[in-house]
Protein backbone atom coordinates (compact mmCIF):
# COMPACT_ATOMS: atom_id res chain seq x y z
CA UNK A 1 0.00 0.00 0.00
CA UNK A 2 1.00 3.57 -0.48
CA UNK A 3 1.26 6.28 2.02
CA UNK A 4 -0.42 9.30 1.16
CA UNK A 5 1.99 12.01 -0.32
CA UNK A 6 2.78 14.59 2.54
CA UNK A 7 2.64 18.34 1.36
CA UNK A 8 6.83 19.01 0.78
CA UNK A 9 5.83 23.39 1.36
CA UNK A 10 6.87 24.00 4.89
CA UNK A 11 5.42 28.17 4.17
CA UNK A 12 2.29 27.79 2.17
CA UNK A 13 2.19 30.61 -0.33
CA UNK A 14 -0.87 33.63 0.18
CA UNK A 15 -4.01 33.77 -2.66
CA UNK A 16 -6.87 35.70 -3.35
CA UNK A 17 -9.78 34.24 -2.44
CA UNK A 18 -12.03 33.62 -6.28
CA UNK A 19 -7.96 33.15 -8.38
CA UNK A 20 -6.99 35.59 -10.60
CA UNK A 21 -10.33 36.36 -12.41
CA UNK A 22 -11.84 37.62 -9.07
CA UNK A 23 -8.39 39.79 -8.79
CA UNK A 24 -8.98 41.13 -11.69
CA UNK A 25 -12.58 41.86 -11.67
CA UNK A 26 -11.68 43.69 -8.11
CA UNK A 27 -9.10 45.44 -9.57
CA UNK A 28 -11.34 46.25 -12.79
CA UNK A 29 -14.73 46.94 -10.68
CA UNK A 30 -12.34 49.87 -7.77
CA UNK A 31 -10.60 51.28 -10.32
CA UNK A 32 -10.93 55.32 -10.35
CA UNK A 33 -9.22 56.66 -13.69
CA UNK A 34 -7.32 59.77 -12.08
CA UNK A 35 -9.15 62.81 -13.64
CA UNK A 36 -5.66 64.49 -14.16
CA UNK A 37 -4.54 61.22 -16.36
CA UNK A 38 -7.81 61.56 -18.40
CA UNK A 39 -7.74 65.25 -19.25
CA UNK A 40 -4.28 64.87 -20.52
CA UNK A 41 -4.96 61.41 -22.06
CA UNK A 42 -2.50 59.41 -20.09
CA UNK A 43 -2.42 55.08 -21.20
CA UNK A 44 0.18 53.04 -19.61
CA UNK A 45 1.21 50.21 -16.30
CA UNK A 46 1.65 50.96 -13.19
CA UNK A 47 4.32 48.11 -11.45
CA UNK A 48 3.93 47.52 -8.16
CA UNK A 49 5.59 45.82 -5.80
CA UNK A 50 3.97 45.06 -1.99
CA UNK A 51 4.29 42.92 0.84
CA UNK A 52 1.44 40.67 2.42
CA UNK A 53 2.54 40.02 6.11
CA UNK A 54 0.91 36.78 7.76
CA UNK A 55 -2.66 37.48 8.09
CA UNK A 56 -3.30 38.68 4.52
CA UNK A 57 -3.48 41.85 4.82
CA UNK A 58 -1.18 44.11 1.99
CA UNK A 59 1.89 46.40 3.43
CA UNK A 60 4.95 48.32 1.88
CA UNK A 61 2.99 49.12 -1.56
CA UNK A 62 5.26 50.42 -3.31
CA UNK A 63 5.72 51.75 -7.41
CA UNK A 64 8.17 50.26 -8.93
CA UNK A 65 8.08 51.94 -12.53
CA UNK A 66 5.49 55.29 -12.10
CA UNK A 67 3.08 56.38 -15.23
CA UNK A 68 2.41 59.56 -13.13
CA UNK A 69 -0.43 62.47 -13.38
CA UNK A 70 -2.02 60.79 -10.21
CA UNK A 71 -2.44 56.67 -11.77
CA UNK A 72 0.77 56.00 -9.14
CA UNK A 73 -1.30 56.96 -6.17
CA UNK A 74 -4.59 55.12 -7.33
CA UNK A 75 -2.49 51.92 -8.32
CA UNK A 76 -1.04 52.14 -4.81
CA UNK A 77 -4.81 52.85 -3.49
CA UNK A 78 -6.06 50.10 -5.24
CA UNK A 79 -3.37 47.16 -4.24
CA UNK A 80 -3.97 47.86 -0.16
CA UNK A 81 -7.06 46.99 -0.34
CA UNK A 82 -6.50 43.71 -1.45
CA UNK A 83 -6.89 41.14 1.28
CA UNK A 84 -5.14 37.60 1.05
CA UNK A 85 -6.03 34.04 2.56
CA UNK A 86 -2.87 33.14 4.07
CA UNK A 87 -2.67 29.56 6.39
CA UNK A 88 -0.59 29.99 8.96
CA UNK A 89 2.34 27.98 9.17
CA UNK A 90 3.23 26.66 12.87
CA UNK A 91 2.88 29.32 14.32
CA UNK A 92 6.11 31.45 11.88
CA UNK A 93 5.55 34.87 10.88
CA UNK A 94 5.76 35.04 7.35
CA UNK A 95 5.88 37.83 5.07
CA UNK A 96 5.69 37.72 1.61
CA UNK A 97 6.82 39.94 -1.30
CA UNK A 98 4.92 39.98 -4.98
CA UNK A 99 4.50 42.55 -7.89
CA UNK A 100 1.83 43.39 -9.55
CA UNK A 101 0.59 45.19 -12.99
CA UNK A 102 -2.11 47.32 -12.84
CA UNK A 103 -3.21 48.66 -16.57
CA UNK A 104 -4.58 52.59 -17.11
CA UNK A 105 -6.46 52.28 -20.34
CA UNK A 106 -8.81 54.97 -21.53
CA UNK A 107 -12.41 54.21 -21.67
CA UNK A 108 -13.78 53.59 -25.25
CA UNK A 109 -15.91 56.74 -26.49
CA UNK A 110 -19.59 55.01 -26.85
CA UNK A 111 -20.33 55.23 -30.91
CA UNK A 112 -23.71 57.24 -31.40
CA UNK A 113 -25.27 56.81 -34.51
CA UNK A 114 -24.53 59.42 -36.81
CA UNK A 115 -27.42 62.23 -36.57
CA UNK A 116 -29.79 62.36 -39.09
CA UNK A 117 -31.80 65.00 -40.77
CA UNK A 118 -34.95 64.34 -42.70
CA UNK A 119 -37.01 66.72 -45.16
CA UNK A 120 -40.24 66.18 -47.02
CA UNK A 121 -41.81 68.08 -49.65
CA UNK A 122 -45.45 67.23 -50.88
CA UNK A 123 -46.85 70.25 -52.97
CA UNK A 124 -49.91 72.13 -51.55
CA UNK A 125 -52.94 70.47 -54.44
CA UNK A 126 -51.67 66.87 -52.92
CA UNK A 127 -51.26 67.60 -49.09
CA UNK A 128 -55.13 66.61 -49.02
CA UNK A 129 -54.00 62.78 -50.78
CA UNK A 130 -51.41 60.87 -49.32
CA UNK A 131 -49.54 59.28 -51.88
CA UNK A 132 -49.40 55.26 -51.15
CA UNK A 133 -46.41 53.55 -50.07
CA UNK A 134 -43.71 54.10 -53.60
CA UNK A 135 -46.40 56.66 -54.48
CA UNK A 136 -46.89 58.50 -57.88
CA UNK A 137 -43.12 59.95 -59.38
CA UNK A 138 -42.80 63.97 -59.10
CA UNK A 139 -45.75 64.00 -56.14
CA UNK A 140 -42.96 65.29 -54.08
CA UNK A 141 -39.39 64.07 -52.69
CA UNK A 142 -37.55 63.35 -49.33
CA UNK A 143 -33.99 65.00 -48.81
CA UNK A 144 -32.20 63.13 -45.96
CA UNK A 145 -28.76 64.28 -44.50
CA UNK A 146 -26.25 62.37 -42.38
CA UNK A 147 -24.02 64.10 -40.30
CA UNK A 148 -21.23 62.58 -38.48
Amino acid sequence: MKKPAKNKDFIKQPWYEGGTQALRKFISDNLVYPSEALAQRIEGTVFIKYDIDYQGNVNNAYVFSALGHGCDEEAVRLVKLLKFKVEKPRGVHVLFHRNIQIHFRLPKAKEQPPATLQYQYIPAKEKKEKPAKGGNPGSGYTITISLG
